[in-house]
């Protein structure tokens, strides 16, 4: 997307790579909306830990990160040693894949080009196969949330009024996000429209990334407490939700993502209020059959006794606003059952939650 930095607007990807120096680079997601920058992560240790403290975050581009921390690791590899380059091949794996448990991006990702290395006959050779794969991994990204847009836009007419939950946007993507992508499609065909951020406590993506975007974007929208949007709906102010996705199981249709969705689409059916989920086929989890079993990443309690903000002085700073002496529970996900869903939209459509398994060909198919 098009970024205004100093008055100069220019097109970022939210993940990059830079081969010369073997560096992933990435947006420093934490400093927004007070403060653009764009960061270089010298190792692929480093690149995990800049998932987990998220540096980066949002299923898609965490993925991208992960792919390309997958072939700055073995690029850094030094030596024709075969078996030796397959054992820091997994470690490489595995370090990567532990950054962040709940999503199945990154998974799907390394695995996928673990399997194309294994066509490459020596280590230069499997080095090279890594890097072209990352960076297919991120231009397919890229281009499966502009389709997510273009099958979405028709939900949007002029005058919806919608209501986004985290950041499901451009910066948790490549480029163009997954829930936002409808909405800028929509933009494209000239329709207005009016988006709700809830802020989506405890770190508060909605209020600071989503709200960003669409104001970097030119689209109306208002930034809402977390706890507003049930008001809201009961007064008739919502017509339409859409959300974003950090694992979908093929086999359920059953929905993890950011704490606080399930709340929405309970709601949202109380309601009747359509409750979109919008994904990438890099998102579907083909595997896991129950939700209840998908790993739940629980998240240091300083995030809910706390918040970062900037200072009236420009400097970043964190402030305690819980009871001194309490702890928190800090769960960062949660998971919505496919009755409460209306519709995934897909890169290949709009399908029933259960409508994915039976159309896991043509879902899969779009990832080869």
């Amino acid at each position: 997307m098009n970024v205004t930095v100093r008055g100069r607007k220019r097109h970022y990807r939210t993940v990059a790579f830079d081969e010369k120096s073997n560096e992933v680079l990435l947006i420093e997601q934490r400093l927004l909306p007070h403060e653009f920058k764009v960061v270089r992560i010298k190792n692929y240790r480093a690149t995990a830990r800049a998932i987990t403290d998220m540096i980066v975050r949002g299923a898609g581009a965490i993925g991208a990160t992960a792919a390309y921390g997958f072939a700055q690791g073995l690029n850094a590899f030094r030596g024709k040693d075969l078996a030796k380059f397959q054992v820091h091949v997994d470690r490489v794996f595995k370090t990567l894949a532990d950054a962040r448990p709940t999503a199945v991006d990154p998974m799907n990702a390394m695995k996928d080009l673990i399997r194309q290395i294994n066509a490459g006959e020596s280590v230069l050779e499997k080095q090279e196969i890594a890097l072209l794969g990352a960076h297919a991994f991120a231009d397919e990204d890229a281009n499966h949330c502009r389709a997510i847009g273009r099958h979405g836009a028709k939900l949007i007419r002029n005058g919806t009024r919608v209501l986004t939950h985290c950041n499901a946007g451009w910066l948790a993507f490549v480029d163009f996000g997954s829930a936002t992508a409808p909405m800028y499609a929509a933009q494209e065909k000239g329709r207005k429209f009016h988006v709700f951020c809830d802020e989506t406590r405890p770190r508060a993506q909605g209020a600071s990334l989503t709200a960003w975007e669409l104001a970097q974007q030119g689209i109306s929208h208002e930034v809402i407490a977390d706890n507003a949007a049930g008001h809201l709906m009961q007064r008739g102010e919502i017509d339409l939700v859409i959300v974003g996705s950090d694992r979908t199981l093929g086999r359920t249709g059953e929905v993890a993502n950011k704490i606080g969705t399930y709340t929405k689409a309970v709601l949202a059916h109380r309601h009747k209020i359509p409750f979109y989920v919008a994904i990438p086929e890099s998102t579907i989890d083909w595997e896991l059959k129950r939700g209840i079993d998908i790993p739940i990443e629980d998240r240091h309690e300083s995030e809910v006794l706390g918040a970062w903000g900037k200072t009236s002085g420009g400097r970043r700073e964190y402030v305690r606003i819980a009871n001194h002496a309490s702890g928190a529970r800090n769960p960062g996900f949660d998971v919505t059952p496919p009755e409460l869903i209306t519709g995934i939209i897909t890169p290949s459509g709009i399908f029933k939650p259960r409508e994915l398994w039976r159309n896991r060909a043509k879902l899969q198919s779009a990832t080869d």
